[in-house]
């Protein structure tokens, strides 16, 4: 059978590393920190990058290979490089490729951390960013200056779950020459492949959805060969590489991937259904409600609408903060992509070193949360939302 006809549940499942005498069914753990060599001249071919082969840890290892492996294949990829965290894959993605005196086009909804790099790290560096609004995509090109190099967004959006149309995007950088990056940690690879619409780099923080299970921290970039290639090392030089054994984890994790996704997406949608039609709610963002106001670009790009809901509680952050003392199931956590349902208050937590007008700014009202729904039956969740409602 030729490999391009598996499908993607087949891909998750068979790519596997090569079995070793011992016949394992289940892929080892490779917990080592370095490789040996047959003599010195394998040494030496190896050092000069003549051979593709494990060296070091740090560099490579087959755990971490069959993880890359995996993802490049959902993702539609040419390679890929695994980190120790989703910021390690942001921060290292960013800094191979950005030089100073460079210029990034960013969407200004985008996860606390990456934004702070933006504001508060890069320019130390001589890189400067711009922020487009995410509801206003004609207005993106205005930003573009000649110094700028990459165009970044993620979608949906964390954790207002706002949609940007992907080949809009991939338009763009196409005649800017620009790099495209999308953080794709809210989709996965099941729902949504950035790739197939023009981006040249995607990132995931594989701690959510990939891993699924709340216990491991990762991070993945997979994209182009020479894009990865610089990230690859920058990144053997500066150590943030992910561990064989996450690595074994979450590659186990993505055989799962796709029958998880499917039950978070119909519990998630059936929690946002319930949510809309409750009195305490302003407003919900779910991106499969047909309310949901980029749901035609979310139906064209999106195979589901992912596990997150935003909803608005009437009454600001007091009402907000009296929400989450009330829920009794349901976990208080700063995670998502978890197998337990997690709701967490914005403006309260996360994102409350904000002012109220950079909040809104991202569409965090003051009354937002997000909840990241999980496997639970899913009528025991919404029962656990209507009494914390009440």
């Amino acid at each position: 059978m030729n490999e391009k006809e598996f499908g993607f549940e087949t891909e998750a499942i068979r790519t596997q590393l090569e079995r070793t005498q011992y016949l394992e069914h289940s892929v080892p753990l490779y917990l080592t920190s370095s490789f040996v060599f047959e003599d010195a001249e394998d040494m030496r071919a190896s050092f000069a990058d003549e051979k593709d082969r494990n060296i070091y840890s740090r560099y490579s290892n087959p755990n971490n290979n069959e993880f890359v492996e995996k993802v490049c294949k959902m993702e539609g990829a040419e390679s890929g490089f695994a980190f120790a965290s989703g910021m390690a894959a942001v921060y290292s993605t960013l800094a191979a490729l950005l030089n100073s005196g460079d210029h990034v086009v960013s969407a200004s909804s985008i996860f606390g951390a990456t934004h702070s790099l933006f504001i508060n790290y890069f320019p130390k560096w001589g890189i400067e960013t711009s922020y487009f609004d995410i509801n206003k995509p004609e207005t993106i090109e205005s930003f573009i200056k000649p110094n700028t190099k990459i165009l970044f967004a993620e979608s949906p959006t964390n954790p207002a779950v706002d949609i940007i149309d992907l080949e809009l995007l991939g338009d763009i950088a196409k005649k800017h020459d620009l790099i495209l990056i999308i953080d794709n940690c809210f989709a996965t690879p099941y729902l949504q492949q950035p790739i197939k619409w023009g981006a040249h780099l995607v990132v995931h923080s594989a701690t959510k959805l990939m891993d699924g299970q709340g216990r491991v921290l990762g991070g993945i970039t997979v994209g182009t060969i020479e894009l990865i290639q610089k990230i690859y090392l920058f990144s053997r030089l500066t150590g943030p590489s992910l561990s064989p054994f996450n690595a074994w984890v979450l590659s186990k994790s993505l055989e799962t991937l796709a029958i998880r996704l499917d039950r978070h997406c119909e519990n998630a949608l059936k929690v946002a259904e319930f949510l809309e039609q409750h009195p305490s709610v302003n407003k919900v963002k779910y991106p499969f409600l047909k309310s949901h106001p980029q749901y035609e670009i979310a139906q064209k790009q999106m195979k589901a609408g992912g596990n997150i809901v935003a909803f608005e509680i009437k009454g600001g952050i007091e009402a907000g903060r009296a929400f989450l003392d009330k829920i009794k199931l349901c976990s208080l956590s700063p995670n998502l992509g978890d197998t337990r349902t997690i709701v967490t208050h914005p403006a309260s937590t996360t994102h409350s070193k904000l002012s109220v007008e950079e909040r809104l700014a991202v569409s965090i009202t003051d009354g937002l949360v997000r909840v990241s729904v999980g496997l639970e039956t899913v009528k025991d969740v919404i029962a656990d939302l209507e009494q914390a409602l009440a």
